[in-house]
């Protein structure tokens, strides 16, 4: 997904705001619960002390390098920060976007790529190399089998991705990413898939926290605080030369009202102020309101009481109805 031109770029669809999952889902207890709240229907994710996820791995997985930096990277900052450790998941080679040619595109991208991680703190990166905007002609198989392997391997506790049930997803990418996260999540935790992974000395891990995302309706249950991390974000989408919101987009439009004795006081006095202050407040903000007809990251925080937030589709772990039943009714014998 290329967003090179942010002003005049335009992204159909609008939120919906759903409820949870099943109401008998349970969320992970503990330091969680500390950092949560309801407000109707959707839980607001707040900052948590200290590192209550020490010990868990997140994996970021995205088709294109700018996809994880424009919509999640304030989620993803706030996990890290929170003890986690991570990868970051590339599904695409991105060799159609970007300036030059497409193998100055592709180099490009990855690099630019292994930068959001860096930016976000994610440790791994893996660049499985689909060829960009064919990967509805790839074999879902392998993709499963891959995204398995790697979830085996990192004994990945959470994924952020796409939704793999957005509504009105048109870029193939997207969706096939997504639908094959979520087959991969649960299987990679199945005693006979893929018994020569086992072989080889990997053990069942099945996924069991997801958040998801996505550009247009989407059932939301719930928002992220990303505010102590919008830095991050703004950091992870700089980086994203080849695609993204950087470059020189501030500093361009610095000098072009300079030129016509004008000035916007957020682009500040220096070029590099002014590509920050430009992804926050025109890419992040305004742009993506105004002329995707998407709430911005200020518009979703706005609606919470909060001053920056990120929505998703939250599926955290479960207990079964028995279990359940069982803690509510059982006696002591």
């Amino acid at each position: 997904m290329q967003r090179r031109d942010f002003v005049s770029g335009i992204l159909a669809g609008s939120a919906a705001w759903g409820t949870p999952r099943e109401a008998w889902a349970r969320q992970e207890p503990s330091a969680r619960e500390q950092s949560e709240s309801q407000a109707g229907s959707v839980v607001i994710e707040r900052p948590a002390a200290g590192q209550p996820h020490s010990g868990k791995v997140l994996a970021a997985i995205q088709p294109h390098a700018d996809d994880i930096p424009f919509f999640a990277a304030g989620t993803v900052a706030k996990l890290i920060s929170e003890g986690y450790s991570g990868c970051l998941i590339r599904m695409t080679n991105d060799d159609k976007t970007g300036p030059g040619t497409v193998a100055q595109g592709e180099l490009d991208n990855e690099n630019d790529n292994a930068a959001v991680a860096k930016a976000l703190g994610l440790a791994k990166v893996f660049n499985l190399q689909y060829t960009n905007h064919e990967m509805d002609g790839e074999s879902r198989l392998e993709i499963r089998e891959r995204l398995i392997l790697i979830f085996r391997q990192m004994k990945v506790d959470t994924v952020v991705c796409y939704d793999p049930w957005g509504a009105y997803e048109e870029n193939p990418d997207h969706y096939v990413t997504a639908q094959m996260v979520e087959a991969a999540c649960w299987m990679a935790g199945m005693s006979k898939d893929y018994p020569e992974q086992l072989e080889a000395g990997l053990e069942p891990h099945g996924v069991k926290e997801k958040y998801y995302f996505a550009r247009g309706p989407q059932r939301v249950n719930r928002v992220v605080d990303i505010a102590p991390w919008l830095d991050h974000k703004v950091e992870a989408n700089l980086v994203n030369k080849a695609q993204g919101a950087s470059g020189d987009h501030g500093a361009r439009l610095r000098a072009r009202l300079a030129a016509q004795k004008m000035r916007l006081p957020i682009l500040g006095d220096s070029d590099d102020s002014a590509n920050r202050a430009y992804i926050k407040n025109i890419v992040l903000d305004i742009d993506s309101e105004y002329q995707r007809g998407v709430p911005s990251d200020r518009a979703v925080g706005r609606k919470y009481g909060l001053e920056w937030a990120e929505a998703f589709h939250y599926i955290g772990p479960t207990e079964s109805v028995l279990e359940q039943y069982i803690k509510q009714n059982a006696v002591a014998l």
